[in-house]
């Protein structure tokens, strides 16, 4: 499947959360409550020990594009470790959870006194870093199916909404977070959708929608790029005859 999609992201295990405890503070969240918001002063980094955090910007009144979703043993609010740093999303609790938030201070003394725990935090951060890029090349080059079954395939592979069998289920309120993962309207989202249920792989049930496990979902991505790649080359060799 080449390179647009990367097998699930390594997560701080709980034995190095364990280490972290020591020097950050434990935190309770109930679902929906608003951490913090873009542009309020940053510090220090948060990490999701249960449940999930959604990072969000706002593009317009009832709009957003989510970048990231941390889930148990990945990070978010990393911008705070820089030196007088605002928040660039916002953070929500998308179900009750727990964070462990480090401030800078106690990042530098975790660092000076545990510098080989440090390296583990350091290798999760640097690795978050990989994804958003990778994403963000995501929304530049690839069309909006593309987007989407990447997108779900990540969903599946760190068990966000998946059931026992693998399978994704969207409710109406996980439909509109798949559209801000992607980047595109519900209109678009609703069409490629439409076109994977014609093709089997999603499922309709009364307000819900259930798609198939990541294997196919990963052929159907395959597919799409290989087809992607010979328009391309064909669009470069006609360019070619032209000069």
């Amino acid at each position: 499947m080449g390179d647009t999609v990367t097998a699930g992201l390594a997560r701080l295990s709980e034995p190095e959360r364990e280490v972290l405890t020591a020097y950050a503070a434990r935190a309770a969240w109930p679902a929906g409550f608003a951490i913090y918001q873009r542009g309020t002063p940053a510090d220090g980094v948060f990490l999701v020990t249960r449940g999930r955090v959604v990072l969000r910007s706002r593009v317009r009144a009832g709009r957003g594009f989510v970048p990231w979703i941390a889930t148990a043993g990945e990070t978010f609010g990393s911008e705070g470790l820089a030196a007088n740093s605002r928040y660039a999303t916002d953070a929500r609790a998308d179900e009750e959870g727990e964070t462990l938030f480090l401030s800078s201070t106690r990042f530098r003394a975790f660092v000076r006194e545990q510098p080989q725990h440090a390296l583990f935090l350091v290798n999760q951060l640097m690795a978050e870093r990989t994804a958003l890029l990778e994403k963000l090349r995501e929304l530049t080059t690839l069309s909006v199916e593309q987007r989407l079954i990447a997108t779900l395939l990540r969903l599946a592979g760190n068990n966000t909404f998946t059931r026992e069998d693998g399978k994704i289920v969207l409710c109406t309120s996980r439909y509109r977070l798949l559209c801000e993962l992607v980047g595109a309207t519900r209109e678009s989202v609703s069409l490629v959708l439409g076109r994977l249920t014609g093709e089997g792989l999603v499922e309709r049930k009364g307000t819900s929608l259930i798609i198939t496990p990541p294997v196919q979902l990963a052929e159907r991505l395959d597919v799409s790029l290989g087809d992607a790649e010979v328009t391309l080359q064909f669009a470069e060799g006609s360019e070619q005859v032209v000069q």
